[in-house]
């Protein structure tokens, strides 16, 4: 992986860290998240007329993100009512690196040399470890199920857009056409179920909202051209170290539990990286 796709991608999850942590700590997460993604198309509608339509081969991958994108907003919603930041966001993000080194090979036929192989296993293990270092809270259960559900929703979604942007004519086209079909299913609906207090909140939360739609749609963009320039495996691995950043914003801001083991499972996500960097692809 080269020194810009690298440095672009650790960008990409310190975005992505920053807006899990506003869904979580901005009121009911079904309004935040459809404000973001309703404010994610218009921002993509703005640049619509400038690019090109996505050609034959690539819809089929746009469709299907935008489906398990859906499942995804949903399970993201379950997890932070359920759970605290710096315990689901963990979990969901430290099962989807392996997920998706299965479905890459499955799929698009990659293959990690035995060092990529030891730095993916170190960066999940670690990253799941900071799962184990939470008190027992009521719903911990609940919480538990739906951050692995989002972790199968990251991963399917990953190995997809990694095709998908392999395959489309034009990547730019691609990443604005998600961005477009992605909010509107999911915003639509929390809009309408949510009616009574969606204005309300908008108004009261705009400013937050608006700054979130400002960095999840970069943020997976990032990583969507990455994953045409290095293994999908490698993007996703690399990716999930937001997970870093995101037990940081919890335990700093948001008076969530810190303690050794926490320390213990960065210092060997920060090894997993090095090791991932300076492996090489068979």
């Amino acid at each position: 992986m080269g020194p810009v796709v690298f440095t672009l991608v650790l960008a990409s999850a310190v975005l992505h860290a920053s807006w899990n942590a506003l869904i979580k700590i901005g009121g009911d997460p079904w309004v935040r998240l459809a404000m973001i993604t309703l404010l994610g198309v218009v921002f993509g509608l703005v640049f619509l007329p400038f690019i090109p339509f996505s050609n034959a081969e690539a819809w089929p991958y746009l469709l299907s993100s935008v489906a398990v994108h859906q499942l995804f907003f949903i399970f993201v919603c379950l997890q932070y009512r359920y759970g605290d930041l710096s315990h689901v966001y963990p979990i969901s993000r430290g099962v989807a690196p392996l997920m998706v080194a299965f479905g890459a090979y499955m799929f698009a036929g990659e293959t990690l040399s035995p060092q990529g192989i030891a730095a993916v296993v170190m960066i999940s293990g670690a990253i799941l470890s900071l799962t184990f270092s939470t008190a027992r809270k009521p719903d911990e259960g609940k919480a538990v199920v739906f951050a692995l559900c989002t972790g199968i929703t990251i991963a399917t979604y990953s190995v997809i857009d990694g095709l998908g942007a392999r395959t489309t004519n034009d990547l730019i086209s691609y990443i604005i056409y998600l961005m477009v079909l992605d909010g509107l299913p999911f915003g639509l609906v929390v809009m309408f179920l949510r009616r009574h207090v969606f204005m309300d909140s908008l108004r009261t939360n705009w400013k937050t909202s608006v700054t979130s739609s400002l960095l999840i749609f970069p943020a997976y963009s990032l990583t969507i051209w990455a994953m045409t320039k290095s293994p999908i495996t490698y993007v996703s691995a690399l990716r999930e170290t937001s997970v870093i950043i995101a037990v940081l914003i919890g335990t700093r801001m948001m008076g969530e539990p810190f303690g050794a083991r926490r320390l213990i499972a960065g210092a060997l996500v920060v090894v997993g990286v090095a090791v991932l960097q300076f492996s090489k692809t068979p």
